[in-house]
């Protein structure tokens, strides 16, 4: 059998910006984010953010479509180790937290592409990304009945949803200094600090087992 190979989350890789003020932590700024809506909303309780990596990484070409988030599991059907595809069996390479800790999901923002989008969209994004995670928060996607099973029949209305519950997490009160950096777009953040910086992580790869 393979051998599990680690990525360590611990290797990050700054994104440069323009040289005012202090740097801007967009990774930790999300992550903070998504920790209250994960504490404030009962609809995503089942997820621990301390094992979900956060991460950005630099769209090729700056233009308003394109993806703007995605969300990668780290297992497969119902949380197996290992997965067939075309035939063979694989498993996933493994991310390990700074604690040593697996990473059951990565979280990744795709800059500055995310940012250019107006504030409901961002916000949104974030929701729709968190639905994803399954609620038994095993390493598996969410798996919706029918064969549209990642955003049920009407992706219209999955992304409707994901906005209503954006807006009721605002209704709870969550405090402004969690979102206020959404509001703005990428080149604000780049003239109000001197650097937009996060964690950067490579894209898993699926491994093949010997039969």
């Amino acid at each position: 059998m393979g051998r599990n190979r680690a990525t360590s989350v611990a290797s990050v890789f700054p994104c440069t910006g323009v040289q005012i003020g202090p740097d801007f932590d967009f990774t930790m700024h999300v992550r903070r984010l998504c920790e209250d809506v994960c504490t404030r909303m009962t609809e995503f309780g089942h997820i621990d953010m301390s094992r979900v990596a956060v991460c950005y990484s630099q769209a090729r070409k700056r233009v308003r479509h394109g993806l703007h988030a995605s969300l990668t599991p780290m297992r497969f059907a119902n949380g197996a180790t290992t997965g067939v595809r075309r035939g063979r069996r694989y498993t996933c390479q493994q991310l390990l937290g700074a604690d040593g800790q697996e990473m059951l999901y990565i979280l990744r923002f795709y800059l500055p592409r995310f940012m250019d989008e107006d504030f409901e969209e961002k916000l949104g994004t974030i929701f729709h990304e968190l639905w994803h995670i399954s609620p038994r928060f095993d390493g598996d996607l969410r798996r919706h009945p029918g064969r549209c099973y990642i955003h049920t029949h009407s992706e219209v209305a999955y992304n409707a949803h994901m906005k209503q519950l954006s807006r009721e997490w605002l209704d709870r009160g969550p405090p402004d200094s969690l979102y206020r950096f959404l509001k703005k777009d990428f080149d604000q953040l780049e003239r109000e600090h001197k650097r937009v910086v996060g964690v950067r992580i490579p894209q898993p790869k699926l491994i093949p087992l010997n039969s």
